[in-house]
């Protein structure tokens, strides 16, 4: 009888006590913290033995732009063609915003290709012309902006707003681009080193940005700049 007596006092003093001092459940369990994804690494030479390691796809739309299939001339462009480093794809959507930000009603700009997933050859075997250069990461064709506004591929100077796509070519150079290749029947400028005309460049600017690892390294003599 007393072992009884105990146990019933027992659960008498557990009833008893304040919800407050009883746990309900177990404690939460705190989420582990998030990782941030691994920074892109562009590998080789935009021309030559190119691979890109951790690429970020750019979005086939945005509020600010959208894409274009340079092969099938529709929006957007194939998934598997817009793939850049982390650097090239925020530097082209800062860019875009404050170009917009800056010209209220004007259309969204518009992208064509970048680089393959995981970067390589991006030649004809693609469709079209190929790209000799594209190959891991960074380099992105920007169409020009045109003069009725539509978004879409600009297929003649004429139908190109200069002023505009000058603007732009400014904003690149500002946010640090390493080469700009535009139309050589365009009146474009910039630095002589860095806006380069090129043929087959009425309709698109090929911006390219600086590979970090070999910008910090000692500088060498570059080869002739490959486009396309």
């Amino acid at each position: 009888m007393g072992r009884v007596r105990i146990a019933v006092l027992a659960l008498a003093l557990v009833l008893a006590a304040p919800a407050s001092a009883r746990p309900l459940q177990d404690p939460p369990v705190a989420p582990p913290p998030a990782t941030a994804p691994p920074p892109s690494i562009a590998l080789g030479k935009p021309y030559s033995h190119g691979r890109l390691v951790n690429g970020v796809q750019l979005p086939d739309f945005g509020d600010h732009h959208f894409t274009w299939d340079p092969i099938y001339n529709v929006a957007p462009n194939r998934p598997e063609r817009r793939w850049g480093t982390d650097r090239l794809v925020n530097m082209l959507l800062r860019v875009f915003r404050e170009y917009r930000d800056a010209h209220s009603g004007v259309q969204r700009v518009g992208v064509m290709d970048l680089s393959r997933e995981h970067g390589g050859p991006f030649g004809k075997a693609y469709g079209g012309l190929g790209h000799a250069s594209h190959q891991n990461g960074l380099d992105a064709d920007v169409l020009y902006p045109r003069k009725d506004g539509l978004e879409r591929r600009a297929y003649k100077p004429s139908q190109v707003d200069e002023q505009l796509a000058q603007d732009l070519v400014d904003r690149f150079i500002a946010a640090g681009a390493y080469r700009i290749f535009v139309g050589p029947r365009l009146h474009l400028h910039g630095p002589r080193k860095i806006v380069i005309p090129l043929a087959h460049h009425d309709d698109h600017m090929h911006v390219r940005i600086h590979n970090v690892a070999t910008a910090q390294a000692p500088r060498t003599p570059p080869a002739a700049p490959a486009s396309r």
